[in-house]
């Protein structure tokens, strides 16, 4: 692989692993948070980000940010064949890392996505029908909301690690 493949790759990996993962983690720390102590204000909020496909940004920049990562790690293990390289600090952490990653995947689509979804569709089914809703209903919302909110958490923690095993890995 040439060098300005190599130097594609590695900044389309830490560009958009840096959005990516800032992203999740200001959704779950900061937004969501803010979001349920504002009510049915926070609920407009999320409808008019979901219209501008958050959705859509974070899942392009996690899958390639793992597109450029798998290249990366195929690169340095010549093709996941170099038993020595992948046993090393560096394979073993970068391994580690990617790993990490593929399992905030796993809870963001997973988890996240479906309990969004219904949440979603829930919400617009309410203002659709120009009531408030019933005590089942505000029941459901406050269930999924906090499916979501701690799906978020879990994401943004197994994100995190994954990003600092990325940053120390040539260096184990």
């Amino acid at each position: 692989m040439s060098l300005a493949w190599l130097i594609i790759l590695r900044l389309l990996h830490i560009v958009l692993g840096v959005f990516w993962v800032g992203a999740v983690a200001f959704i779950a720390f900061l937004l969501f948070p803010a979001v349920r102590e504002s009510g049915p204000a926070g609920g407009t909020l999320m409808q008019r980000l979901m219209a501008r496909r958050l959705n859509l940004w974070l899942m392009a920049a996690a899958i390639l940010t793992v597109l450029s990562g798998l290249a990366l790690y195929w690169h340095d293990s010549a093709g996941f064949s170099s038993h020595v390289w992948l046993a090393s600090g560096p394979g073993r952490t970068f391994g580690l890392g990617a790993v990490l990653a593929f399992v905030g995947i796993g809870v963001g689509m997973g988890v996240n996505s479906r309990a969004a979804r219904q949440l979603g569709g829930l919400t617009a089914g309410i203002q659709a029908a120009g009531r408030p809703p019933t005590p089942d209903e505000t029941t459901a919302i406050q269930r999924l909301q906090n499916r979501l909110a701690k799906g978020a958490v879990i994401a943004a923690v197994l994100l995190l690690f994954a990003a600092a095993a990325m940053a120390v890995a040539r260096y184990t």
